[in-house]
């Protein structure tokens, strides 16, 4: 009981002293421009080049690279507040595959639903993220990563409690019935 107790009390602790960074950067364009990214071997799995004469090139690029560097989590086990393939919770998937294109994302579901833009969901493309209310209070509580959007279905990959990282649709009552909105985090 007095571990118990000690652990929901270091948890807490945890929760509320964690804060994110006031100025967060959002992308790798954005790093460059601040002097604070260069772009080299060591440290892209994506190599874009500046000098490229359509954004819209290189943003499908980067979009599908963190799709598929989420995918690679597919089958990883839930974890609450784990952010590695030895388990992870939802934000931690979100939050790890972003940390590895060096885009800085709070560290919870609540706190990444107020980064980026809230678009409507008719206007949803790969790579944004979506958010759920899945604990029956109308707060933010689930967060995943859209995969691919057709007329009728979002399909976004996730962490489930029961499942672990998985890949969901808006198409299953569940995710239908408690969705909340979508962000953009990239430009």
């Amino acid at each position: 009981m007095i571990k118990r107790i000690f652990f929901i009390f270091l948890l807490a602790t945890i929760i509320t002293n964690c804060k994110s960074k006031s100025s967060i950067v959002t992308s790798k364009d954005e790093a460059v421009e601040k002097g604070i990214y260069s772009y080299n071997e060591k440290n892209s799995k994506t190599k874009v080049s500046k000098k490229s004469s359509s954004k819209s090139v290189n943003a499908t690029r980067i979009q599908q690279d963190l799709i598929d560097d989420a995918k690679s989590n597919l089958g990883v086990k839930y974890r609450l507040g784990g952010t590695t393939k030895t388990g992870m919770d939802c934000s931690g998937l979100v939050f790890s595959t972003f940390e590895n294109f060096d885009i800085k994302l709070p560290r919870t579901s609540i706190d990444m639903s107020r980064h980026g833009k809230k678009i409507s969901i008719n206007k949803a493309q790969p790579g944004d993220l979506i958010f759920f209310t899945t604990n029956g209070r109308n707060v933010i509580n689930h967060v995943g990563i859209i995969t691919e959007v057709t007329n009728d279905e979002i399909k976004f990959i996730h962490s489930s409690t029961s499942q672990g990282v998985i890949i969901s649709s808006t198409a299953d009552s569940y995710y239908g019935n408690t969705f909340a909105q979508i962000n953009r985090v990239l430009n």
